[in-house]
């Protein structure tokens, strides 16, 4: 009964599907998985009550519906790329929050404090060198620094850093 009913259907039934799926190889996959299902229900097919053609197109329906919402589910596939380098990495994305807790930690130091921070850590000076930039002496710098470490630790821990 299946191979008259796939002799008789088929044909039908995969020019219906190819109005929906462009791709031939998927449409004959609809098709097959269509078939699959009328032969795993074929105890329960009543031929006398409806037609077997408009059965196996409302199968093949739903066998279409069931592969565009998987569909739906995935990620789509993005093949042009000048877009997939504009995409920020993910060492990109941790630099910039990086670089933004610092920079807000930063303005809750004094401005003593993070002048000599900025000095010492983003310019890469001695105590020496930083003290002669700021006009201060060293032993203020190495106070400073101290301090300033120490309230950029609590500004962190404020900021939900726990690294």
């Amino acid at each position: 009964m299946m191979r008259a009913l796939h002799d008789e259907h088929a044909g039908a039934v995969y020019a219906f599907v190819r109005r929906y799926e462009p791709d031939p190889q998927r449409a004959e996959d609809v098709v097959q998985e269509a078939f699959l299902r009328v032969w795993r229900g074929i105890d329960r097919l009543d031929t006398k009550r409806r037609s077997l053609r408009a059965y196996l197109f409302t199968v093949a329906r739903n066998v279409l519906t069931d592969l565009w919402r998987a569909q739906q589910r995935r990620p789509t596939l993005v093949a042009d790329q000048d877009a997939l380098a504009r995409v920020p990495a993910e060492d990109e994305v941790e630099r910039a929050l990086d670089d933004w807790l610092v920079a807000e930690a930063l303005t809750r130091l004094s401005y003593e404090h993070r002048r000599v921070v900025e000095e010492m850590y983003f310019h890469g000076r001695t105590v020496a060198d930083a003290a002669a930039v700021l006009g201060i002496p060293e032993g203020t710098v190495k106070s400073r620094a101290y301090y300033a470490v120490r309230a950029l630790r609590s500004a962190f821990e404020e900021l939900g850093v726990t690294r």
